[in-house]
């Protein structure tokens, strides 16, 4: 089976119109979106992941998507999960010779498949969590730290994900011969954002509006459903701050200012691991949000049909 594929990544921080682009682009290439955001998987969970599926809708038609609404909330969706189904999918569609749209801002995810990640499916080590389970959190994040170099700093986030994590590193530790399959994708990136202080407002408009849509409202929904305060914890960001607050831990103005505050900072860490991505030997065409959209359209399209007119 062939094992070199091309496609286009589109990513960029938060809010900062990664959908609305690739949605345009991928119509006028006749290609699919595959989604390469963590939390998007989950149905339901909409306005919090800011999933904007209506902007998948262009001049009448769907522009087919892939990788959102595909597991319940509560489920943990992960890397290797992600890197096993997206290559699945991009087999499939260059079978067809469908181009190939991967749009994202979970910068782990996108790596995964440029670097062709060791991935192999870990089994659960009942001993490791039966000996850890009476360990500190800080305790395990320190063993985790000595195992590995952390690129996801979500792994760090609770105790559950870190003994995961630590399972995960002791199990590449103890298999050292273990190899990935062969997988060549070669990608033409770009990445979409706005200077600072752009950025940090149409982050907090969009939240804004997030939150007279309905964001309130789609957390106590998921809780209604049987949820608990801990599964929805584990997502972070908006599901963090707004659980505390629909269970009466934390005041509205508490809530907006410390998700305000946390979105402004997840953007930035998002821009660091693009930067470190390229400094990595991945380029990225840079896209200035402030520019004009249609020319900013037309230098994408131009660039990807050359890209992938050339083998």
């Amino acid at each position: 089976m062939k094992s070199t594929y091309k496609g286009i990544i589109i990513t960029g921080p938060t809010a900062g119109g990664k959908t609305k682009l690739a949605v345009l682009v991928a119509h006028a290439l006749g290609g699919e979106v595959i989604s390469a955001d963590s939390r998007q998987v989950y149905r339901g969970m909409d306005l919090g992941t800011g999933k904007d599926l209506a902007e998948y809708q262009f001049k009448g038609q769907t522009v087919p998507y892939h990788l959102i609404d595909i597991r319940e909330p509560g489920y943990h969706y992960n890397v290797f999960e992600f890197n096993r189904d997206c290559k699945k999918l991009i087999r499939e569609l260059s079978q067809k010779e469908v181009p190939i749209l991967i749009a994202g801002g979970t910068g782990m995810y996108i790596q995964s498949i440029l670097d062709n990640y060791r991935m192999i499916e870990v089994p659960v080590n009942e001993a490791i969590r039966q000996e850890r389970a009476n360990w500190s959190h800080q305790a395990l994040q320190a063993y985790l730290i000595s195992l590995k170099k952390q690129h996801n700093q979500s792994d760090l986030d609770t105790p559950q994900r870190t003994i995961r994590a630590i399972e995960i590193a002791e199990y590449y530790r103890d298999n050292p011969d273990l190899t990935p399959d062969p997988w060549n994708f070669k990608a033409l990136i770009f990445a979409l954002h706005f200077e600072r202080s752009e950025q940090r407002r149409r982050i907090t408009a969009r939240l804004d509006e997030r939150l007279q849509q309905g964001m309130i409202d789609e957390v106590k929904s998921l809780l209604e459903q049987g949820l608990k305060e801990e599964e929805l914890l584990f997502y972070g960001l908006e599901y963090k701050y707004l659980t505390l607050y629909v269970l009466g831990k934390i005041s509205f103005d508490e809530m907006r200012s410390q998700l305000n505050t946390a979105i402004h900072q997840f953007a930035k860490r998002q821009m660091t691991y693009l930067r470190k991505l390229e400094k990595d030997g991945h380029p990225i065409h840079w896209l200035r949000g402030e520019d004009d959209w249609n020319e900013t359209i037309h230098r994408v399209l131009e660039k990807s049909k050359d890209f992938l007119s050339h083998d």
